[in-house]
């Protein structure tokens, strides 16, 4: 499966920005999606999941309240709402899926197979 993430862009604190993470090759349905980010010089962390039924939805913390996953599977997409963006939420924000039998959160990164090439969200103050 190829991810494609969009979206990103620059603006200002308190604005919001929905990044989408389009598959193509096969269909997301059977997949665990992440999304990631990884600031300048810094981890590349985990943001949120979603789980290939779409029932269930996971945070890291520093986005909780802010952030919303979503997937539309009739477009094979999987969607970041970022809303009431801070400066610390600059970064490259990466989309990643992985095939499961079960559905179920996957907050490691090391357990991603695909990967997307990322998108630059930038937020000033």
């Amino acid at each position: 499966v190829q991810l494609q993430a969009s979206g990103g862009g620059l603006v200002r604190a308190g604005d919001s920005l929905r990044l989408s993470c389009v598959a193509s090759g096969r269909t997301l349905s059977s997949y665990t999606v992440g999304w990631f980010r990884q600031g300048p010089g810094k981890e590349r962390d985990f943001v949120a999941t979603i789980t290939w039924g779409g029932d269930t939805t996971y945070y890291a913390d520093s986005v909780k309240g802010r952030f919303t996953i979503s997937r539309d599977s009739t477009k094979n997409t999987v969607y970041l709402q970022c809303n009431s963006l801070k400066p610390e939420d600059t970064a490259i924000y990466y989309c990643a899926a992985k095939s499961v039998v079960y559905p179920g959160p996957i907050f490691m990164k090391a357990s991603y197979d695909y990967w997307g090439q990322g998108t630059q969200v930038t937020v000033s103050s």
